[in-house]
């Protein structure tokens, strides 16, 4: 009888699950039409989200009874034992709350993925006739009887916000006049239509133009005539940028747009980034966009999918089993966007009808055979010339409404070319109707009019897209020309990036508190009169305008000229600068006892930070701190919405020091470690000083920092090596020992709590790890040099093309020297070579934070030719022919290493994460800045460092990348155990990040930010700020804290804050140790009051990710009073509109 009652229960929930859908159903039948269609809208949203979450729940029961019955089914089978390990009885899932609900988001099997289509394509690269990298398209004539070809010609300019030019030379000699004259030519006639991509530029010009001119521009949009595409700041990269700039730079472009517009994108429209990550699909989707179109993708995957008709499809998240975050996208099957390449597969004919290249002009087609005005004798022969491209390119797709692009970049700068393209095409529109055997219809539109002319055709025909999941890396656009050196180009500003971007999120959160703390403070919902709140806005407007700037596809790719990586890198600093003013003054007002001392100097600020960034191009040197008996505060704020232990190091002038807690008077442990002017020269006059601070969420801590009494502070330990040719050391106040002898020969040993490694005497590298309760492990840090072909085609800024021998060793004329310290807050070994320093750090800290090794490298290679520095890690990971990447700091995507691929095609982008894994174990490498990783061979993984490249590689920079810097490298290397296998999505393994790994890249890349007070004795009283009672979850991530404009007074903050909540998916194979502070939960809803207690929201309305009016809850739903209760689900972002009490 037992053996049946499970699959009784097990029926008898079916039972009720499907009586409590069909009752539910009838009370939304029953219920009470709500008034007005947006409320109906919005009510019968909210019934579909609970019919969901019944579902979601019943399914839970489902899946828990499940797994009880599958238990007790292996229990019985090894005899029916009562005492079991719990970890054979229990899921690891079971251990981790919230796991199960991360799995129920796994993506579905439906569809194909990019991964098996990877597998199966040979990458042989035939030649296909006119369309070399395609094949020959035929038809018969009649395929369009029944339902005539329906094409829409879209006319459109890129203009890159920077590249050859910078951005306002752009501006100035194209940019402005192809708006201007965009102006003239769409209202000469209403049929005539474009599309406009970057905000950066049309705000500019807007800001130019006169207001009778600005309203031509809103006719213009209103009659569908000017479309603003996608709506971002700029076209993005999408390889190299984190999902936060990206998200911030799509916030200012459609703040933009409905502010001065009153529009929102629908559609998006990516023709220029190298590579398209489905990361970006996801934040247009939640931006409110339903469609886009997308083109740099591999020409032998862009070929397969002309011969499947899937070059338009669903691309649903790999980590997502619903379709409703499904956006539907075009893929462009040609080589380029340019007129040559988007009419059909022949460019030799489509060249003849871009009317830009008319005999006589600057430009000309390379085919020998030029455009000719349509006359009324030429007229037949041009149109149906043209008609047999678009029937061609036609079939290649499932519906017969066709999309060709009509453009260039920088195109339409002259009213001769409008002329010239929209009278001769009007007149092949004209003929094409006056001869409707042709079965065409023709005529000049938008991505809006493409898309909607699609989806009615597709539901007319009852066609329905295929569904892909995966991403678009790495691209190729001809032979084995891979676009992976870009992953790396410029990784000095690269880093610089990932600075700006923490500084902005630090800053919009503490000015956004700060502005509420006022506001409660008064009593009256004003602000401060003395706070120059609207001067900080502006500032921080700035700043996400230069962040914005920089994810530009030409900027933080490292593929600009020298002039405009100046021009960027200027910016950024300049931002940097500004911001952390705001950052002083609003801990300043923060941290004040009594808020009548606070004062505003820009010329003297109350606190500096405790370091100096002389120029775009330096690494930041940490400023001296000169100490007496009178205590110097030093203000630390913790940007992360968890509590943290973090190591703090500021430079004193004293090799004595004391650290203590301001509010308790508790003493910090505390390090003195040496200032090194040169690998074996310490300072005489500099000391570092490192102390352990326990920082709450989000908080300012007040710590004091005196002169301590000679030889009371503890001092770091040193020791040297170098193999045949000891060092002398100069260092009068540290402890410095030699190894000689039989000593020197065994290997450098460090540990904590949870770490033992092993690393070599020779090099000081990394050789071995271990976990306290676990074997030793291999995991060996080599450092290797690629060179570049010696053949015409070499790498370039765009292209990684390595020379045959791939790659070697490093290897240097004399052994490097190898620095030991050991100390109570943190041990490290240092090597010096010559083109880089490598240190490992290891902290004694207590809980997860001392549980990862930190690598941190300093690279110059402005000495060598042709050379690009590789860091790899070797390890003992059974990890075969798979590895990890994570894709924009968002999502992790399995890679793949296929060995009918050349090396260079095996690189992928890092953004900041990667791993290895097989079923006992898995290493992750965390990174705080982009770059190319790899895994070309079992256990292994590699990161390229720097590269210096002589000479351009054909893609129209016309340089080389030569400006190489002094550049800093930080990563955290985390070895974890691991129980139970990867989830298998249509034969790609889908994983996410461990908690503890999400946690440690999260203090990876938002450090805790230092200040100084001053050192006078007339230093008004302060006192710590601390908002939070408690870390947030620990998969719940506070991506930003966003004060939004005044939509009264420009550039004012408005009492309304952008609230970003981010809830990570993470992995369930094994539970973190050491146990986290954080919790998590297995609830998606969450009360916002208690989670951001004490602060207090007084209204909460969920909105779109660019918090669109017209994408917030209606006013009846919005939830006035606690408890705020929002649905945060694995994986997703969740954006609000909030006001803080």
């Amino acid at each position: 009888m037992k053996r049946n009652l499970f699959p009784l229960l097990m029926g008898g929930v079916f039972c009720v699950v499907v009586m409590s859908l069909h009752r539910m159903l009838e009370m939304m039948q029953e219920a009470e039409t709500p008034a007005g269609p947006i409320q109906d809208f919005y009510s019968l949203q909210q019934q579909i989200d609970r019919l969901e979450r019944l579902l979601s729940d019943n399914n839970r029961l489902v899946v828990k009874l499940r797994d009880s019955l599958l238990r007790r089914q292996a229990l019985k089978g090894v005899g029916g034992a009562v005492n079991v390990n719990a970890s054979s009885a229990h899921s690891p899932a079971d251990a981790l709350p919230g796991c199960r609900l991360a799995q129920e988001m796994k993506g579905s099997a439906n569809g194909v993925q990019l991964l098996d289509v990877y597998n199966l394509l040979p990458f042989n690269n035939p030649d296909g006739g006119a369309w070399k990298q395609g094949f020959e398209i035929s038809y018969h004539g009649n395929e369009w009887d029944e339902q005539p070809l329906e094409v829409l010609l879209v006319p459109h300019s890129h203009n890159d916000p920077g590249w050859l030019k910078t951005f306002e030379n752009y501006y100035q000699d194209q940019t402005k006049h192809i708006l201007n004259n965009m102006l003239i030519k769409l209202t000469e006639d209403s049929r005539r239509k474009m599309i406009w991509a970057e905000i950066s530029y049309f705000s500019k010009w807007w800001n130019d133009i006169d207001e009778q001119k600005r309203e031509m521009v809103k006719r213009l949009v209103a009659a569908g005539q000017l479309e603003l595409v996608t709506g971002g700041w700029v076209m993005a990269d999408e390889a190299n940028s984190h999902y936060f700039a990206l998200l911030d730079q799509l916030i200012e472009g459609h703040q933009w747009m409905q502010r001065h517009l009153g529009v929102r994108p629908s559609s998006g429209w990516a023709v220029d980034p190298f590579g398209h990550s489905p990361s970006m699909a996801y934040l247009l989707k939640g931006a409110g966009l339903s469609n886009m179109v997308i083109q740099r993708v591999h020409y032998a995957v862009k070929k397969h999918f002309a011969q499947q008709q899937t070059l338009e499809f669903l691309w649903r998240q790999s980590w997502d089993s619903s379709p409703s975050r499904d956006i539907t996208c075009h893929m462009m099957p040609f080589y380029s966007y340019d007129v040559p390449h988007t009419c059909g597969p022949n460019p030799a004919v489509c060249c003849q009808f871009d009317f830009h290249r008319l005999p006589g002009g600057r430009a000309m087609c390379p085919w020998k055979k030029s455009p000719q005005p349509i006359t009324e004798q030429n007229v037949q022969e041009r149109a149906l010339l043209l008609l047999d491209q678009y029937r061609q390119k036609s079939l290649l797709f499932r519906s017969h409404v066709l999309l060709v692009p009509l453009g260039d970049d920088f195109r339409f700068v002259e009213a001769s070319e409008w002329d010239a393209q929209f009278s001769n095409y009007q007149k092949l529109f004209d003929y094409f109707d006056q001869h409707p055997e042709l079965h065409v219809k023709a005529r000049f539109g938008t991505l809006s009019d493409y898309f909607q002319a699609l989806h009615h055709r597709l539901n007319a025909t009852r066609t329905a897209l295929p569904t892909l999941g995966g991403d678009f890396f790495t691209y190729a656009d001809r032979d084995d020309h891979y676009w992976s050196g870009y992953f790396t180009s410029r990784p000095f500003y690269k880093r610089l990036d990932r600075t700006l971007e923490a500084t902005l999120r630090a800053t919009e959160i503490l000015f956004s508190l700060t502005l509420a703390e006022m506001r409660r403070f008064r009593g009256d919902g004003r602000l401060v009169s003395d706070f120059p709140a609207r001067e900080h806005f502006q500032r921080l407007t700035a700043g996400r305008q230069s962040l914005a700037l920089f994810q530009h596809h030409d900027a933080v790719t490292g593929t600009a000229r020298d002039p405009v990586v100046v021009d960027y890198g200027t910016r950024l600093l300049h931002s940097i600068l500004n911001l952390r003013q705001v950052l002083q003054s609003s801990a300043h007002w923060l941290l004040l006892l009594d808020k009548s001392q606070y004062y505003h100097d820009q010329s003297k600020p109350f606190m500096q930070m405790d370091d100096v960034i002389s120029a775009h191009d330096t690494l930041p040197l940490k400023t001296t701190l000169v100490l007496n008996d009178e205590p110097r505060s030093l203000i630390i704020f913790n940007p992360t919405e968890q509590l943290r232990s973090s190591v703090i190091s500021v430079v004193v002038d004293s090799p004595d020091a004391n650290v203590v807690d301001a509010a308790t008077g508790q003493s910090m442990t505390a390090q003195i470690s040496a200032v090194w002017a040169q690998p074996n020269q310490a300072s005489t006059e500099q000391f570092q000083l490192n102390f352990v601070a326990e920082l709450p969420p989000l908080s300012l801590v007040v710590y004091h920092v005196t002169k301590a009494p000679f030889g009371s502070a503890h001092r770091a330990r040193y020791t040297f090596y170098r193999r045949g040719n000891p060092p002398a050391v100069q260092s009068e106040h540290f402890q410095v020992s030699r190894q000689e002898g039989p000593e020197a020969d065994g290997p450098l040993l460090l540990s904590n709590k949870h770490i033992r490694i092993w690393s070599s005497p020779e090099t000081g590298l990394l050789q071995k790890l271990r976990l306290q309760s676990g074997p030793v492990r291999e995991v060996r840090v080599q450092f290797l040099w690629y060179g570049t072909r010696r053949n015409q085609d070499k790498s370039g800024a765009y292209l990684f093309l390595p020379g045959e021998e791939g790659a070697q060793l490093y290897s240097s004329s004399e052994p490097p020297l190898v620095r030991v310290s050991r100390g109570p807050v943190f041990s490290d070994i240092t090597s010096c070579f010559r083109h880089f320093t490598h240190t490992v750090r290891l902290y004694h800290l207590d809980g997860h934070a001392g549980r990862s090794l930190e690598i941190s490298n300093t690279v110059d290679i402005r000495s060598e030719f042709n050379r690009e520095l590789v860091m790899r890690l070797v390890t003992d990971v059974t990890s075969g022919n798979c590895f990890y990447s994570d894709l924009n700091g968002f999502q992790m995507q399995q890679r793949r290493t296929l060995q009918k691929l050349p090396l260079q095609a095996n690189f992928y982008p890092m953004t900041s994460a990667a791993f290895l894994q097989d079923v006992a174990s898995r290493v992750s490498l965390l990174s705080a800045q982009s770059q190319a990783v790899a895994s070309l061979r079992p256990g292994e993984l590699e990161v390229v460092l720097d590269r210096r490249l002589q000479q351009d590689d054909n893609r129209g920079l016309g340089q080389g990348v030569t400006d190489n810097k002094l550049t800093a490298s930080l990563y955290h290397l985390l070895l974890e155990d691991r129980r139970g296998g990867a989830e298998e999505v249509g034969g790609a393994s889908f994983e996410h990040l461990s908690l503890l790994a999400h946690l440690t890249s999260l203090s990876l890349n938002h450090l805790p930010i230092t200040m100084v007070a001053p050192s006078n004795t007339q230093v008004p009283k302060l006192r710590s700020y601390l908002p939070l009672h408690s870390s947030l979850p620990c998969d719940v991530h506070l991506l930003n804290l966003r004060t939004l404009e005044d939509s009264q007074e420009a550039d004012s903050p408005s009492q309304e804050v952008a609230l970003l909540l981010h809830r990570k998916g993470f992995d369930c194979s094994s539970a973190p140790e050491p146990q986290l502070q954080c919790t998590w939960s297995a609830q998606e809803e969450v009360d916002l009051d208690r989670l951001f207690s004490p602060l207090r929201f007084r209204s909460v309305r969920r909105s779109g990710l660019t918090l669109l009016r017209e994408d917030d809850q209606p006013e009846s739903a919005r939830l006035p009073a606690p408890p705020h209760i929002a649905r945060l689900r694995p994986m997703e972002i969740s954006a609000f509109r909030v006001e803080v009490a």
